[in-house]
């Protein structure tokens, strides 16, 4: 699943490139493209952008989903092509998002690395003074107040701004795009296709447990949530599940009532996701599941 990281400072055109570059993988190399928007996530959470960046801890929270959605969509492609594989290079992901950290670069770095696929980093290059008039000019595209950077925010994210360096293994390949330039989709494409990824290394994979203790708490904290969920529906509960010992878990039924049977075969083929990719980090164990769950209950 070839990853495509965006990056660069306010308004610099990061969003029109990856629809520019959707466009162009799936009309013509008939490739299956996921957007994950840091616009989008920001939106969702009710926090107006400007807010967002007077608040460290709201802002790393903000990075966390962005990462998590790659992580999930991962996850979701798995589960939505048997026989439960990882999706080839005819599906590309896109993380249309400021980036501007390289060290949250280097984590996504070795998140595709250890899932084995390809990955380039997009920068797109705008002088401060093109992206300030960029933004003041949003207004006249549509675009809602909350949306524009105060001149404060943006000088800020300006001067915090990390440039990515083709010398640095996680920006590398790295390719640029300036305003004015057309989009370099044939080269994005050859550092997508074109190469093998880089094999995963002792620095990007995580020690796993062993087998036996591994799989015991795979088994374990899946089947809790299965419980959690058929005693929920035992006592009459209609909506969503909240998770025992997880507040921030939530099972959407969406209306269902799942039978034992039914849950034990999402059980299984979460197991089998698992066990092609252990982690020795089983507190992800229950959010990814409950993650799997949600995607695979019909609406």
């Amino acid at each position: 699943m070839p990853l495509v990281v965006i990056t660069g400072i306010p308004a610099s055109g990061k969003t029109t490139r990856a629809m520019q570059l959707k466009d162009y993988l799936e009309k013509e190399l008939k490739k299956t493209v996921h957007i994950v928007s840091e616009n989008e996530v920001i939106t969702s959470s009710n926090i107006n952008k400007n807010a967002l960046y007077l608040d460290s801890s709201k802002e790393k929270e903000i990075r966390s989903i962005i990462k998590s959605k790659v992580q999930r969509q991962e996850l979701k492609l798995f589960f939505l092509n048997p026989p439960y594989r990882l999706v080839g290079p005819d599906t590309v992901v896109i993380m249309d998002a400021a980036n501007y950290i390289k060290g949250y670069r280097y984590e996504v770095y070795c998140m595709s690395k250890s899932s084995k696929t390809t990955q380039c980093t997009l920068h797109c290059e705008t002088s401060p003074t093109v992206a300030w008039e960029f933004n003041t000019s949003r207004e006249t595209l549509n675009c809602s107040g909350d949306e524009k950077y105060s001149k404060e925010i943006f000088d800020a994210l300006v001067m915090r701004y990390e440039a990515p360096d083709n010398r640095n293994r996680w920006d590398s390949p790295l390719i640029v795009v300036q305003a004015e330039d057309t989009l370099p989709a044939e080269k994005l494409s050859c550092a997508l296709f074109d190469r093998k990824p880089p094999p995963p290394n002792l620095s990007t994979q995580n020690a796993p447990l062993s087998a036996t203790n591994y799989l015991h708490e795979l088994d374990r904290i899946t089947q809790e949530i299965v419980t959690a969920i058929l005693s929920a529906q035992n006592t009459g509960l209609e909506g969503d599940v909240k998770i025992p010992g997880h507040s921030n878990l939530t099972v959407k039924l969406n209306g269902n009532k799942l039978t034992a049977a039914q849950l034990g075969r999402h059980k299984r083929q979460f197991l089998t996701y698992s066990k092609m990719h252990p982690s020795s980090d089983t507190s992800q164990v229950a959010s990814l599941f409950v993650q799997y769950l949600n995607t695979s209950i019909p609406s």
